[in-house]
């Protein structure tokens, strides 16, 4: 196939309207952290006072382990830490993003063209479509900030308004509808004094006695993400990607165990296409396209300036390299728009 037939790849994945997936990458373009930004933030700002013996010297070792050099995800598995210490990692965490969050929110409302993903399910839905769906690890707001510049519904599980409790798919309808799966919670979930979960909407500290529910990298993510409402958030965001014709990956590293089997399981055993687009492949997804488990695939990561891609493509054997920015989600839509 030649060269620049990717072009026509992408669109022909893209037509099969694809399953969004969201990872990191896609806040990081916006100016979030990430997790070794995270992790210099819990050592300077997380609240110790009151621990005991036991949990600060976890504590410390943990700082020495993250000082060390090792990720966050790999240092929260080496220390064993105390639902106590690990409470408080959660309310350091969403301290920072919660702050980046809202202040990419105050952006955007002097910039309406701020989101390409905004832009990106405006076009998905100049069809017959009436759903779409994004599954996200991300706690942040910003698939829900894109959806709302475009006047789009969004659903995450829960009951519009200022003060939302959990709700079935069916619950809420309208003409048109992206569901937002985020399988490892959102910055405006919390539980409650009652212990069930609600999502407060537009809220700038964390309400006394309220907790929040996102789940940090660690042994924590396997226990929590066993109840409710993540129980449900992941059993849909398996529905919808055994469901999907194709996927599109945006900014993922194909690291989540609560994602990935599915996922994999359909792009090996049913071709399903895959539409990979990133800063730089992770070695998780280097690997799935170099292993030759996947049949369909197209990836693209940036190159040596923001304005050259590379480009890996199931239907040729060697990687191409393009003067252009095409691995952002915004150079991505020049391919398909």
């Amino acid at each position: 196939m030649p060269s620049l037939n990717f072009e026509k790849q992408a669109q022909d994945y893209y037509n099969k309207a694809p399953l969004i997936i969201l990872g990191s990458g896609a806040s990081a373009a916006h100016g979030l952290s990430g997790m070794w930004a995270l992790a210099k933030h819990l050592v300077a700002n997380t609240d110790t006072a009151g621990l005991s013996a036991s949990e600060m010297e976890a504590w410390e070792k943990f700082c020495q382990v993250l000082d060390a050099g090792v990720d966050l995800e790999s240092a929260l598995h080496r220390v064993a830490v105390t639902d106590e210490l690990t409470s408080r990692i959660i309310k350091s965490t969403w301290s920072l993003i919660n702050a980046e969050d809202s202040h990419i929110f105050n952006e955007s409302l002097q910039n309406q063209a701020m989101f390409p993903l905004s832009r990106l399910l405006s076009h998905m839905f100049k069809s017959s479509l009436t759903k779409l769906s994004i599954v996200t690890t991300n706690y942040d707001r910003l698939a829900e900030y894109a959806c709302d510049q475009e006047r789009i519904h969004h659903y995450t599980g829960f009951t519009h308004g200022f003060f939302r409790q959990l709700a079935a798919p069916n619950e809420i309808s309208s003409a048109r509808r992206v569901n937002i799966w985020k399988v490892h919670g959102s910055l405006d979930w919390f539980k409650s004094p009652l212990e069930d979960i609600v999502a407060l909407s537009n809220i700038q500290g964390i309400p006394v006695n309220y907790k929040p529910e996102i789940v940090t990298p660690g042994t924590q993510k396997y226990q929590t993400t066993h109840l409710e409402p993540y129980r449900s958030i992941i059993n849909n965001a398996d529905q919808a990607i055994t469901a999907a014709n194709s996927y599109l990956c945006i900014g993922y590293g194909f690291n989540d165990e609560h994602i990935q089997p599915k996922l994999m399981a359909r792009c090996q055993r049913q071709n399903t296409p895959i539409t990979i687009i990133t800063y730089a492949l992770s070695g998780a997804a280097r690997k799935l396209i170099t292993d030759g488990k996947i049949q369909n695939y197209l990836a693209i990561e940036r190159g040596a300036t923001d304005d050259q891609s590379i480009v890996y493509s199931s239907f040729d054997k060697t990687p191409m390299t393009i003067e252009k920015n095409i691995w952002s989600l915004e150079g991505y839509l020049s391919l398909i728009m």
